[in-house]
């Protein structure tokens, strides 16, 4: 059988993803990745004894986890434990008011009753109408490399996607059932996910709330890494070779096709295929000379990017009250810290933000009698980001989470460490930033995302959160997989 060389840039989830299928089917992977360890943004880190997961927190889509590895005769459970939280997380609301998310369906309802009596019909069509979404949208929509328009034309699809609500917006979709403040905010908040407010997120995306209350939140013991390291043990059994420190300088394109891959340190890396799941942006402005780029910097900047992130991973040397696994800070208005993320950027006044306490539901993350505390605040990519407003950003939540949660935290922190846009940048060099990707605007969906193949570089292709299906860990994975297929399609052995 002939022998092709396929070069994959970047070892986050969509590029591990790429190179295993790819594998698996009998093509010579060599995965390239600039950092020392692999995962992307889903790396970790170890300091004084702490275990931090240093990006994705959230188990959600378990079904995706699974068909992932049912394709190569695996399970998650041959790689990864895995435990359902309950709460699935907490909701705070304010002074006295936390709202614990039930696991169990029904202790839910009950709970959307006791803020709205009488909503329990309309939360079930509610919740009906998004499984048929996610059906459609998780197990067809996504798997769609969004290369024509013709992939779209068969009339069932066009009644699903019509069913679908794809041209609503979920923010009058939630209104349609609910008049409960608080359930409308329980329902809008996975699309913060997506990167914009509800009002500019398809109703499509009411898929998430099925994720969320059908499916349930999930936890790898040990840390979200534990999936990182369970792709990569598979991806090595089907023999992807990896090489990391591996900072990738260009891409040599000749005759239209890409033939080399140049590191900075000067190795060169001869290919037949190259995919890159490394920042979209990056590859086409500094990786490729500027007559291979499928789209101009104008293109770019019009571009809805999903938000950046303030983030801290903190050591506490005591246990911590009144907190659990999940908990999300909404003790503030949404409006004014969404306009700042996406009308008018800005470091937000009043920030609404995400604890996550991993060692209350796993004790390995934190030496004995101590804590892992990690706090996120989601900002508006490409805004200034120096020492003096993390720190300042760092007060306005640790005030908030004291008292709030009736605690000292701040003098009982034993390790600190933030991490911001310049981060991204020099990390993962993410376009403006950003953490998540591109928004999942109407406009930014399925074709109408940046392409997964190069136009101009025949044996060039893209996979991650800039190009289909979108942003989030289970697209990520899944986007390695579209990619693969429509190499093999087009390079087959």
């Amino acid at each position: 059988m002939a022998q092709m060389n396929v070069l994959v840039i970047g070892s986050g989830f969509a590029g591990l993803s790429a190179a295993t299928h790819l594998a698996h089917l009998g093509y010579q992977v060599t995965l390239l990745e600039k950092n020392s360890t692999p995962g992307g943004r889903a790396r970790k880190f170890d300091a004084e004894g702490f275990v931090f997961d240093m990006g994705p927190s959230w188990y959600w889509m378990p079904d995706v986890f699974d068909t992932y590895f049912s394709h190569f005769g695996k399970k998650t459970s041959d790689y990864y434990d895995l435990v359902r939280l309950d709460p699935s997380y907490t909701v705070v609301f304010g002074e006295n008011d936390f709202v614990d998310i039930p696991a169990d369906l029904g202790q839910f309802r009950d709970l959307m009753e006791s803020f709205e009596p009488g909503v329990g019909p309309k939360l079930d069509e509610f919740l009906k109408q998004a499984a048929y979404k996610y059906k459609v949208g998780i197990q067809d929509l996504v798997y769609r490399p969004s290369r024509s328009l013709m992939e779209f034309t068969s009339p069932k699809l066009l009644l699903d996607m019509v069913r679908m609500d794809i041209f609503q917006s979920m923010s009058k979709h939630v209104r349609k059932f609910f008049t409960s403040e608080k359930i409308i905010r329980l329902m809008e908040f996975p699309v913060l996910f997506l990167g914009e407010t509800a009002a500019n997120i398809p109703a499509l995306y009411s898929l998430m709330n099925y994720a969320d209350i059908a499916l349930g939140t999930w936890y790898p013991p040990g840390g979200m890494h534990k999936i990182i390291e369970g792709m990569v043990t598979l991806a090595e059994e089907k023999g992807v070779k990896f090489k990391y420190d591996a900072e990738v300088s260009h891409i040599n394109v000749k005759n239209g096709k890409a033939e080399s891959v140049v590191l900075v340190s000067g190795e060169k890396f001869e290919a037949d295929i190259v995919v890159a799941g490394a920042d979209y942006h990056h590859v086409e402005t500094k990786l490729l000379a500027p007559e291979y780029r499928n789209y101009s910097d104008e293109y770019w900047d019009k571009r809805v990017m999903a938000p950046s992130s303030l983030l801290f991973y903190l050591g506490v040397d005591k246990k911590l009250n009144n907190l659990q696994h999940h908990n999300l800070f909404f003790d503030e208005p949404l409006g004014p810290h969404a306009d700042a993320i996406y009308t008018n950027p800005r470091w937000p006044e009043k920030p609404l933000f995400y604890a996550s306490v991993p060692s209350i539901t796993d004790p390995t993350v934190a030496p004995e009698g101590k804590e892992n505390l990690f706090l996120l605040v989601p900002l508006a990519p490409d805004l200034e980001d120096t020492e003096e407003l993390r720190e300042k950003y760092y007060n306005i939540i640790m005030d908030r989470l004291e008292k709030l949660t009736g605690q000292d935290v701040r003098n009982h922190i034993i390790y600190k460490r933030s991490y911001a846009h310049n981060d991204f940048k020099s990390d993962y060099n993410a376009f403006k930033g950003n953490a998540y990707g591109l928004a999942n605007t109407l406009l930014q969906t399925a074709i109408l995302k940046p392409s997964l193949k190069n136009k101009k570089v025949a044996n060039l292709y893209y996979t991650g959160q800039l190009t289909v299906p979108g942003p989030g860990v289970p697209p990520s994975l899944i986007s390695g997989h579209v990619v693969a297929k429509e190499v093999i399609k087009e390079n087959n052995l």
